[in-house]
């Protein structure tokens, strides 16, 4: 299919996902819209709750597997909109909508790639395309339990705004409870131990310590406490202090190891909510990143997190937008950066052999 048809046909979809409400855990009529589409190119596929799979026509075992992945599901429209958030509006050359450019942009150039490659026979690879749900909330009905049911994967490439640059690595997350018991009194005369006073101490470790292991792509790990609570009447001393601290990982720590340090490192409660955003990097010799820079695109490392804090084998995260823009208002894509995309996409795959 010629690159003017397939850039025609994903702004067509584009524009119809922008007008079908999408919202994380809501994602029905999106995936609806990715299923008619396969349908009407003849490319079968298969379903588990909102996600949709499928893989290339002329499949081969002994080949290595390729996995393009974006999300359908968008965040609610924020304050501030002067645009219709559902309304696919074009205005100086940008497409105007929620979700547009995180990641309904990547999504859509992906989907035009699989296409492009749906029926070409004996590559050097076969190729999966999964349009997944619930990653704006890192949800366990997306990529998560989709990641089971797929063929064995080998490499995979994330579709997230990111202005074709190449993210060869992404930070991971943790969100840790921490609880500090004291004991109660009263404040008039200076009885019982002060939770507060003790979660002080604590959080002073926090603010000081640092990780020996620092990523060339993403710098150090970065544990910040964002939320603390204590006490419910003036005059009583509290005994007890909730706190929680944000850790945004590197690819030289697996998250449980972090969750090891932090509890030696404290004295108090710790209990992190999950341990599977794990941070992800890839070797800079990987064939798909030595094309990357062949070609001249910048690499770089993403503070940002995406499905590729849930997968287990080798990937990059890579599409067409600015996640400048993604979560704001009047959220927009050009229309030239979902057609450079899809050429850029095809170009990086074109002759691609994975070792």
């Amino acid at each position: 299919m010629p690159i003017e048809e397939l850039y025609q046909n994903s702004v067509e979809l584009l524009k119809n996902l922008i007008q079908t409400p999408s919202l994380s855990r809501k994602e029905e009529d999106a995936a609806a819209l990715i299923r008619e589409y396969l349908l009407h190119h003849d490319i079968p596929f298969k379903t588990l709750l909102n996600n949709t799979w499928c893989a290339n026509k002329h499949w081969d075992n002994s080949k290595p597997v390729v996995l393009l992945n974006s999300h359908i599901d968008t965040v609610k429209p924020v304050d501030g909109w002067t645009y219709d958030p559902y309304k696919a509006t074009i205005e100086s050359g940008k497409l105007i909508g929620l979700g547009s450019n995180d990641a309904g942009g990547p999504l859509v150039s992906l989907l035009a790639v699989f296409t492009h490659f749906y029926s070409i026979e004996n590559l050097p690879f076969n190729m999966l395309f999964a349009a997944t749900a619930e990653e704006e909330v890192s949800g366990k009905n997306g990529m998560a339990i989709l990641t089971a049911e797929l063929e064995k994967v080998d490499f995979a490439v994330v579709g997230e705004p990111t202005k074709m640059e190449l993210a060869v690595a992404e930070k991971g997350l943790l969100v840790m409870d921490c609880t500090v018991k004291g004991k109660a009194g009263h404040a008039a005369r200076n009885e019982g131990i002060n939770s507060i006073y003790l979660a002080m101490e604590e959080i002073e470790k926090i603010k000081t310590f640092q990780f020996d292991k620092v990523s060339p792509q993403l710098g150090e790990v970065k544990m910040t406490v964002t939320q603390i609570n204590a006490g419910f009447q003036h005059n009583v001393v509290p005994d007890t202090c909730n706190f929680v601290i944000d850790v945004r990982t590197n690819e030289c720590y697996p998250n449980n190891e972090i969750i090891q340090i932090i509890n030696d490192l404290l004295t108090c409660e710790v209990k992190p909510r999950s341990n599977r955003l794990n941070s992800s990097g890839i070797e800079m010799e990987h064939p798909f990143v030595k094309k990357a820079k062949h070609m001249g695109i910048n690499c770089y490392g993403s503070p940002t997190l995406s499905d590729q804090s849930l997968m287990d084998y080798k990937s990059v995260k890579m599409g067409p937008g600015d996640s400048a823009r993604s979560h704001t208002a009047n959220e927009f894509i050009y229309l030239e950066e979902i057609r450079k995309g899809i050429e850029k996409y095809i170009l990086l795959f074109e002759g691609l052999v994975l070792e």
